[in-house]
């Protein structure tokens, strides 16, 4: 049995303002692709398969469309709800869907229901565990401890138990699959995920998952390996700067009687690639060597001692994806990185006032004409002259 394990999907996010759908669209194009010439019997989705609770008409289509082709390739999808998913609207009609081939897991109560799949002597019993908010789900699972990592210990001691019967009862072996959306402990999280809790009370310790056969894990967007058996997928395509060195992409397992086999990456290529550009603006400009961004994304970070004019007009005439800019000014004087509480009180006359405050807003002083303008202003203001 071959059971691809995927995650984060994120339909209907943007990215700085960059609609993704086409993008997403063709994720789903690569993922049809790898379910069909690796003959992929099962899709895993753990949590996160759309970016807000009230996914737009077009991210909602999308899965659907998703769901139709893949079920037409003759896989299997099972998805749980992430901490970005509506638990209610996302579930809704499961047990329908769920005779046609989708099984969703969006219920506290369905969290020791696996689906199980036979396969040739064996089966696999996947259980699908949904986001656990502590505060809503606490009393229902007996925990008086605060944090995710009680409530998750909690709710695989209900997975253990319902296995250890359906492991007595079968007479073949059952191995056990847990889908979960938790922030694991050494889990290498990025900047596009959405913090669980404050404080480090959403780190759930590995040991946790260590008596399964095999952990998928979704929230944090690197595909990573935490353990042989206990890994996220990641998310399917970059949704920050901070994945720009990221393989993008899912996990392959191949299960058999003996259990889990062997477990593979699969990379699904980027609709656009990331840069992350740091310099003075004059030399990213005529850098021959940055050819490769003018068709990327790009995050520019300039280091300029004052802060160009036109910046960002400037950076997209050559590389048109600029989303992002900020500004690190290098070898700047002390008296320049003051702050403008202390600008304002050494300042000696209202002209340092005004030129001080242009230089704090864009980190860039005014030029000769604007000095000598502003102090025509104030002179012709303060005699009471103003001309016309």
């Amino acid at each position: 049995m071959r059971i691809l394990h995927t995650s984060d999907w994120h339909l209907g996010r943007s990215f700085h303002g960059a609609g993704l759908l086409g993008a997403q669209r063709g994720f789903i194009d690569a993922l049809l692709d790898t379910v069909t010439t690796k003959q992929v019997d099962v899709v895993l989705i753990a949590g996160d398969v759309y970016d807000r609770a009230l996914p737009s008409v077009d991210a909602v289509t999308l899965f659907d469309d998703a769901v139709v082709r893949l079920r037409e390739a003759g896989a299997t999808v099972i998805a749980t709800s992430g901490n970005h998913d509506s638990a209610l609207r996302l579930g809704f009609g499961s047990r329908l869907l769920g005779r046609a081939g989708l099984h969703l897991r969006t219920q506290l109560a369905d969290l020791d229901t696996p689906v199980v799949l036979d396969g040739d002597g064996f089966s696999v019993a996947v259980y699908g565990l949904p986001y656990l908010e502590p505060r809503m789900v606490a009393e229902t699972l007996g925990v008086d401890a605060p944090g995710h990592p009680p409530v998750v210990r909690a709710a695989l001691d209900r997975v253990r138990r319902d296995l250890s019967v359906r492991r007595a009862q079968a007479g073949t072996p059952v191995h056990s699959l847990v889908m979960a959306h938790v922030f694991a402990a050494s889990g290498q999280a990025s900047d596009s995920e959405r913090e669980l809790s404050i404080g480090g009370l959403d780190i759930v310790p590995i040991e946790e998952f260590a008596d399964v056969d095999y952990a998928a894990l979704g929230h944090l967007h690197g595909r990573q390996r935490l353990a042989e058996t206990i890994r996220y997928s990641g998310s399917p395509m970059a949704y920050s700067f901070s994945e720009a060195n990221h393989r993008k992409g899912a996990w392959l397992l191949e299960v058999t009687a003996d259990g889990v086999g062997s477990i593979e990456p699969v990379d699904w290529p980027a609709a656009r690639e990331l840069r992350v550009l740091r310099g003075a603006l004059g030399d990213l400009l005529a850098d021959p060597a940055l050819a490769g961004a003018e068709a990327a994304w790009c995050q520019v970070t300039l280091t300029d001692r004052d802060r160009p004019a036109q910046a960002m007009e400037r950076l997209r005439a050559r590389f048109p994806g600029t989303l992002v800019l900020h500004f690190e000014p290098e070898g700047r004087p002390a008296a320049v990185e003051r702050t403008y509480r202390d600008r304002l009180a050494a300042a000696e006359n209202p002209l340092e006032v005004c030129t001080g405050f242009i230089d704090h807003v864009r980190q860039r002083p005014p030029s000769e004409p604007e000095a000598e303008l502003l102090g025509r202003i104030l002179d012709e203001a303060t005699s009471g002259q103003v001309a016309r």
